[in-house]
This record gives C-alpha cells, structure tokens and sequence, in this order.
C-alpha cells in the first residue's frame, strides 16, 4: 500500500502531462469522467490514491502517509514539470490534512463510511489547490472532483462488499 501510494504521485503526474484523449496547449492531457466532462488524466491515479492514503494512515500512521508524499514528490521530478510537482505536493499536503480531520474520528464507527467521507473532503480540496497551482484555472475543478468521487465511491462499495462478506464468513464460524 505504502508504495503504490508513492508511486501514484509521479504516475498522476507522468499522465496529465502525456496521456489523455485530448491535450491542451500548455496545460493538461484529459479525459472524460462523465457525460460532457473532462478532468485532467491524473485524476485516474489520484482518485486511488485517496483511498490508499487512508489505509496507509490506518496501518501505518499519518507519517507515512507523509514519507509516501515526499517519496513521491521526489519521483516526479524525474517525470514531470516541476510547476506540477509543487502543485500535487501541495495539494496532497493540503487534502492530507483535512483527510485526517475527517478520516479519523468517523473511522472508528466504521471503515467504510471513514474512506467515503474523507474522500469526498479530501478531492475537493485536492481539487480546487491542484488545479489552480497547476493550471492557473478553476475550470477543470468539476471534472477533478467527479473523477475522484468516482474511485472513491468504488473504494467504498469494495470496503462494504469485503467487511460484508467478513461478517459472512464469521456468522458461519
């Protein structure tokens, strides 16, 4: 978990730069989230990312999460723009702690519910801090948000789905 979250750090950063259906004159490569809305390509890795923070910080604690970012700052500077390094680290910096906020009272009533919340809290504000360090616009905001939404969501029903098939397997023990 600790390096996948690393390693999506630079990947986001490697994809906005190069991968996308279409790619915009000095700003990011897109693709679609949604009907009629696009969100720059990292938003593919990152939306992952969120929910591998959360157990990184579960099982390893909040300074790992931290040491992940730094290691993963570090790795972009081998793939990306340093404009766009500065603009990720602070943006996970930034949705870091309010992740944290979110994440860890709700996540001793329930895992599930914590990774969902913190999600959605922290893309939108990885949102809004990336996209305007980045891009110097507040419009690929919507499509950012939407994209992450919809890993989280999928991290959620796949949490849901394991701890219900736990429970499962225990009420037959």
């Amino acid at each position: 978990m600790l390096a996948g979250f690393a390693a999506c750090v630079p990947l986001a950063n490697w994809l906005i730069e190069n991968v996308g259906v279409t790619c915009v004159p000095d700003g990011p490569c897109l693709v679609p989230v949604a009907p009629g809305l696009d969100a720059p390509s990292g938003v593919l890795v990152i939306g992952i990312a969120l929910v591998l923070r959360d157990f990184v910080q579960r099982y390893l604690g909040i300074r790992w999460a931290m040491v992940a970012i730094g290691i993963g700052a570090v790795l972009s500077l081998l793939t990306a723009s340093p404009g766009l390094v500065l603009a990720s680290v602070v943006a996970f910096v930034v949705s870091e702690t309010i992740d944290l906020a979110v994440y860890t009272p709700i996540v001793k009533r329930s895992l599930a519910w914590a990774v969902l919340a913190s999600g959605v809290a922290g893309s939108v504000a990885d949102s809004f801090v990336f996209v305007w360090l980045a891009f110097g616009t507040l419009d690929y905001v919507p499509g950012q948000v939407v994209g992450k939404l919809w890993a989280s969501l999928l991290g959620f029903a796949a949490l849901a789905a394991i701890r219900g098939r736990a429970q499962a397997f225990a009420s037959r023990s």
